[in-house]
Protein backbone atom coordinates (compact mmCIF):
# COMPACT_ATOMS: atom_id res chain seq x y z
CA UNK A 1 0.00 0.00 0.00
CA UNK A 2 3.08 2.62 -0.81
CA UNK A 3 1.02 4.16 -3.50
CA UNK A 4 -1.91 4.87 -1.48
CA UNK A 5 0.76 6.58 1.31
CA UNK A 6 2.25 8.16 -1.53
CA UNK A 7 -1.33 9.18 -2.74
CA UNK A 8 -1.93 11.13 0.76
CA UNK A 9 0.95 12.37 1.45
CA UNK A 10 0.58 14.55 -1.77
CA UNK A 11 -3.12 15.33 -0.70
CA UNK A 12 -1.61 16.51 2.31
CA UNK A 13 0.91 18.98 0.66
CA UNK A 14 -1.39 20.18 -1.70
CA UNK A 15 -3.02 22.26 1.37
CA UNK A 16 -0.02 24.01 0.98
CA UNK A 17 -1.49 25.38 -2.54
CA UNK A 18 -4.11 27.97 -3.10
CA UNK A 19 -7.29 25.38 -3.72
CA UNK A 20 -10.05 25.99 -2.83
CA UNK A 21 -11.43 23.41 0.28
CA UNK A 22 -14.19 22.03 -1.72
CA UNK A 23 -11.72 20.34 -4.43
CA UNK A 24 -9.14 18.63 -1.92
CA UNK A 25 -11.82 15.48 -1.35
CA UNK A 26 -11.76 15.24 -5.17
CA UNK A 27 -8.18 15.42 -5.07
CA UNK A 28 -7.51 12.59 -2.71
CA UNK A 29 -10.14 10.65 -4.39
CA UNK A 30 -8.20 10.47 -8.13
CA UNK A 31 -4.87 9.88 -6.21
CA UNK A 32 -6.64 6.83 -4.42
CA UNK A 33 -8.34 5.75 -7.01
CA UNK A 34 -4.75 5.82 -9.17
CA UNK A 35 -2.91 4.10 -6.35
CA UNK A 36 -5.37 1.28 -6.35
CA UNK A 37 -5.17 0.64 -9.91
CA UNK A 38 -1.25 0.66 -10.29
CA UNK A 39 -1.65 -2.09 -6.80
CA UNK A 40 -3.58 -3.92 -9.33
CA UNK A 41 -1.99 -3.97 -12.29
CA UNK A 42 1.11 -5.19 -10.59
CA UNK A 43 -0.48 -7.73 -8.87
CA UNK A 44 -2.16 -8.38 -11.75
CA UNK A 45 1.36 -9.09 -13.71
CA UNK A 46 2.68 -11.38 -11.34
CA UNK A 47 -0.47 -13.79 -11.44
CA UNK A 48 0.33 -14.05 -15.35
CA UNK A 49 4.07 -15.32 -14.67
CA UNK A 50 3.12 -17.30 -12.19
CA UNK A 51 0.35 -19.10 -13.93
CA UNK A 52 2.92 -18.84 -17.42
CA UNK A 53 6.18 -20.93 -15.13
CA UNK A 54 3.41 -23.58 -14.05
CA UNK A 55 2.41 -24.26 -17.55
CA UNK A 56 6.25 -24.35 -17.99
CA UNK A 57 6.85 -27.08 -15.41
CA UNK A 58 3.76 -29.02 -16.31
CA UNK A 59 4.89 -29.25 -19.95
CA UNK A 60 8.12 -30.55 -18.66
CA UNK A 61 7.19 -33.07 -16.69
CA UNK A 62 4.56 -34.29 -19.65
CA UNK A 63 7.48 -34.59 -21.87
CA UNK A 64 10.17 -36.57 -19.28
CA UNK A 65 6.95 -39.22 -18.63
CA UNK A 66 6.68 -39.60 -22.68
CA UNK A 67 10.59 -40.02 -22.82
CA UNK A 68 10.70 -42.46 -20.04
CA UNK A 69 7.38 -44.10 -21.76
CA UNK A 70 9.59 -44.06 -24.82
CA UNK A 71 12.32 -45.96 -23.38
CA UNK A 72 10.50 -48.65 -21.47
CA UNK A 73 9.10 -49.27 -25.24
CA UNK A 74 12.88 -50.02 -26.76
CA UNK A 75 14.17 -51.43 -24.15
CA UNK A 76 11.64 -53.88 -22.47
CA UNK A 77 14.59 -55.97 -21.49
CA UNK A 78 16.00 -53.54 -19.67
CA UNK A 79 14.01 -51.70 -17.24
CA UNK A 80 14.71 -47.91 -15.82
CA UNK A 81 14.17 -48.97 -12.09
CA UNK A 82 15.38 -53.07 -11.63
CA UNK A 83 14.38 -55.02 -8.82
CA UNK A 84 17.07 -55.18 -5.85
CA UNK A 85 15.55 -57.75 -4.50
CA UNK A 86 14.80 -60.20 -7.44
CA UNK A 87 16.74 -63.39 -7.94
CA UNK A 88 19.19 -62.37 -10.93
CA UNK A 89 20.83 -60.42 -8.34
CA UNK A 90 21.65 -62.98 -6.24
CA UNK A 91 22.71 -65.67 -8.28
CA UNK A 92 25.41 -63.65 -10.12
CA UNK A 93 27.18 -63.13 -6.70
CA UNK A 94 26.98 -66.93 -6.06
CA UNK A 95 29.36 -67.74 -8.94
CA UNK A 96 32.12 -66.17 -7.05
CA UNK A 97 34.84 -66.61 -4.91
CA UNK A 98 33.54 -67.94 -1.24
CA UNK A 99 33.76 -66.05 1.63
CA UNK A 100 35.92 -68.95 3.29
CA UNK A 101 38.29 -69.02 0.05
CA UNK A 102 39.00 -65.25 0.72
CA UNK A 103 39.61 -66.02 4.28
CA UNK A 104 42.06 -68.42 3.94
CA UNK A 105 44.08 -66.37 0.97
CA UNK A 106 43.74 -63.16 3.78
CA UNK A 107 45.11 -65.15 7.12
CA UNK A 108 47.73 -67.53 5.44
CA UNK A 109 48.95 -64.17 3.30
CA UNK A 110 49.25 -66.50 0.28
CA UNK A 111 49.78 -63.62 -2.36
CA UNK A 112 52.68 -62.97 -0.31
CA UNK A 113 54.20 -66.28 -0.65
CA UNK A 114 53.53 -66.88 -4.26
CA UNK A 115 55.77 -62.88 -4.66
CA UNK A 116 58.73 -64.65 -2.95
CA UNK A 117 58.80 -68.17 -4.84
CA UNK A 118 58.60 -65.73 -7.57
CA UNK A 119 61.64 -64.22 -6.41
CA UNK A 120 63.34 -67.68 -5.38
CA UNK A 121 63.04 -69.25 -8.75
CA UNK A 122 64.61 -66.51 -10.43
CA UNK A 123 67.52 -66.58 -8.02
CA UNK A 124 68.52 -69.63 -9.39
CA UNK A 125 68.02 -68.39 -13.06
CA UNK A 126 70.88 -67.23 -15.04
CA UNK A 127 70.57 -63.57 -15.15
CA UNK A 128 69.34 -60.86 -17.85
CA UNK A 129 71.61 -58.22 -17.65
CA UNK A 130 74.44 -58.09 -18.91
CA UNK A 131 77.44 -56.46 -18.09
CA UNK A 132 78.50 -53.69 -20.01
CA UNK A 133 80.69 -52.41 -21.45
CA UNK A 134 82.67 -55.60 -21.37
CA UNK A 135 79.47 -57.46 -22.44
CA UNK A 136 77.21 -56.44 -25.71
CA UNK A 137 74.25 -57.28 -27.04
CA UNK A 138 73.39 -57.91 -30.48
CA UNK A 139 73.01 -55.14 -32.93
CA UNK A 140 71.02 -54.91 -35.68
CA UNK A 141 72.36 -54.46 -39.28
CA UNK A 142 70.16 -50.96 -39.73
CA UNK A 143 71.59 -49.91 -36.78
CA UNK A 144 72.04 -45.90 -36.97
CA UNK A 145 75.51 -44.67 -35.41
CA UNK A 146 78.22 -42.88 -35.89
CA UNK A 147 79.03 -41.84 -39.59
CA UNK A 148 81.59 -42.68 -42.06
CA UNK A 149 83.49 -42.05 -45.53
CA UNK A 150 84.16 -45.38 -47.49
CA UNK A 151 86.57 -46.23 -50.39
CA UNK A 152 86.41 -48.44 -53.03
CA UNK A 153 89.26 -52.09 -52.60
CA UNK A 154 91.68 -49.54 -54.65
CA UNK A 155 91.03 -47.17 -52.31
CA UNK A 156 89.59 -44.21 -54.08
CA UNK A 157 87.45 -42.29 -52.32
CA UNK A 158 84.00 -43.18 -53.32
CA UNK A 159 82.17 -40.28 -52.73
CA UNK A 160 81.48 -38.15 -56.04
CA UNK A 161 80.44 -34.94 -54.72
CA UNK A 162 76.41 -35.32 -55.69
CA UNK A 163 75.79 -33.79 -52.63
CA UNK A 164 72.07 -35.60 -52.92
CA UNK A 165 73.04 -36.22 -48.73
CA UNK A 166 73.43 -32.69 -48.13
CA UNK A 167 69.88 -32.12 -50.04
CA UNK A 168 67.99 -34.93 -48.36
CA UNK A 169 69.42 -34.05 -44.70
CA UNK A 170 66.80 -32.44 -42.58
CA UNK A 171 68.84 -30.72 -40.15
CA UNK A 172 71.09 -29.43 -42.29
CA UNK A 173 73.89 -31.10 -40.76
CA UNK A 174 75.89 -32.20 -44.03
CA UNK A 175 78.17 -29.27 -45.73
CA UNK A 176 79.63 -30.11 -49.05
CA UNK A 177 82.30 -28.51 -51.48
CA UNK A 178 83.61 -29.96 -54.64
CA UNK A 179 85.60 -29.78 -57.25
CA UNK A 180 86.30 -31.00 -60.47
CA UNK A 181 89.87 -33.27 -60.82
CA UNK A 182 92.11 -33.37 -64.20
CA UNK A 183 90.26 -36.49 -65.15
CA UNK A 184 87.33 -34.91 -65.27
CA UNK A 185 85.43 -36.18 -61.91
CA UNK A 186 84.49 -34.60 -59.17
CA UNK A 187 85.61 -35.15 -56.25
CA UNK A 188 84.66 -33.64 -52.51
CA UNK A 189 87.30 -30.65 -50.94
CA UNK A 190 85.16 -30.57 -48.07
CA UNK A 191 82.70 -33.08 -46.09
CA UNK A 192 81.81 -31.82 -43.04
CA UNK A 193 79.05 -33.36 -40.33
CA UNK A 194 77.67 -31.79 -37.05
CA UNK A 195 76.87 -34.77 -35.41
CA UNK A 196 75.17 -32.33 -33.05
CA UNK A 197 73.06 -31.59 -35.16
CA UNK A 198 72.58 -35.04 -36.83
CA UNK A 199 68.90 -36.72 -36.15
CA UNK A 200 70.37 -40.27 -36.66
CA UNK A 201 67.39 -40.60 -39.83
CA UNK A 202 69.58 -42.47 -42.38
CA UNK A 203 68.44 -40.31 -45.13
CA UNK A 204 71.92 -39.40 -46.25
CA UNK A 205 72.61 -43.34 -46.42
CA UNK A 206 69.58 -43.99 -48.66
CA UNK A 207 69.91 -41.26 -50.65
CA UNK A 208 73.51 -41.74 -51.51
CA UNK A 209 73.79 -43.41 -54.87
CA UNK A 210 78.04 -45.16 -54.29
CA UNK A 211 77.13 -46.12 -50.75
CA UNK A 212 79.49 -43.60 -49.71
CA UNK A 213 78.12 -42.54 -46.39
CA UNK A 214 77.23 -44.80 -43.90
CA UNK A 215 76.04 -44.76 -40.44
CA UNK A 216 78.36 -47.49 -38.58
CA UNK A 217 77.28 -49.61 -35.41
CA UNK A 218 79.53 -47.75 -33.45
CA UNK A 219 77.30 -46.25 -31.02
CA UNK A 220 80.46 -45.31 -28.05
CA UNK A 221 81.64 -41.84 -29.38
CA UNK A 222 81.14 -39.43 -26.66
CA UNK A 223 83.28 -36.50 -26.09
CA UNK A 224 83.57 -33.86 -23.80
CA UNK A 225 83.57 -30.76 -26.18
CA UNK A 226 81.72 -29.73 -28.69
CA UNK A 227 83.93 -29.04 -31.22
CA UNK A 228 85.07 -33.07 -31.30
CA UNK A 229 81.49 -33.59 -32.51
CA UNK A 230 82.33 -31.49 -35.72
CA UNK A 231 83.20 -34.44 -38.50
CA UNK A 232 85.78 -33.55 -41.08
CA UNK A 233 86.72 -35.47 -44.51
CA UNK A 234 89.77 -37.34 -42.65
CA UNK A 235 87.68 -37.94 -39.90
CA UNK A 236 84.75 -39.68 -41.56
CA UNK A 237 87.82 -41.40 -43.92
CA UNK A 238 89.37 -42.61 -41.06
CA UNK A 239 86.06 -44.37 -39.49
CA UNK A 240 85.59 -45.85 -42.78
CA UNK A 241 88.75 -47.62 -43.02
CA UNK A 242 88.45 -48.52 -39.30
CA UNK A 243 85.30 -50.38 -39.89
CA UNK A 244 84.91 -51.10 -43.47
CA UNK A 245 85.03 -54.82 -42.95
CA UNK A 246 81.74 -54.33 -40.53
CA UNK A 247 79.95 -52.37 -42.94
CA UNK A 248 80.43 -54.59 -45.77
CA UNK A 249 79.13 -57.37 -43.92
CA UNK A 250 76.13 -55.62 -42.71
CA UNK A 251 75.60 -54.20 -46.16
CA UNK A 252 75.50 -57.86 -47.64
CA UNK A 253 73.12 -59.06 -44.57
CA UNK A 254 71.04 -56.32 -46.04
CA UNK A 255 71.13 -56.59 -49.43
CA UNK A 256 67.62 -58.56 -49.32
CA UNK A 257 65.46 -55.96 -47.74
CA UNK A 258 66.84 -53.09 -49.81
Amino acid sequence: MSFVRQALQAGVHSRSLLIPASTRPSLYSIALRSAIAQSRLIHSSRTTCAQHDHHHDEQHTESLHSDMKLLHGRYPKTPLYADLNSNANIEKFKTGERAIDKAVHLFFLTEIMRGMWIVIENFFRPPYTIMYPFEKGPLSPRFRGEHALRRYPSGEERCIACKLCEAICPAQAITIESEARMDGSRRTTKYDIDMTKCIYCGFCQEACPVDAIVETQNQEFSTETREELLYNKEKLLANGDRAEAEIAANLHADHVYR
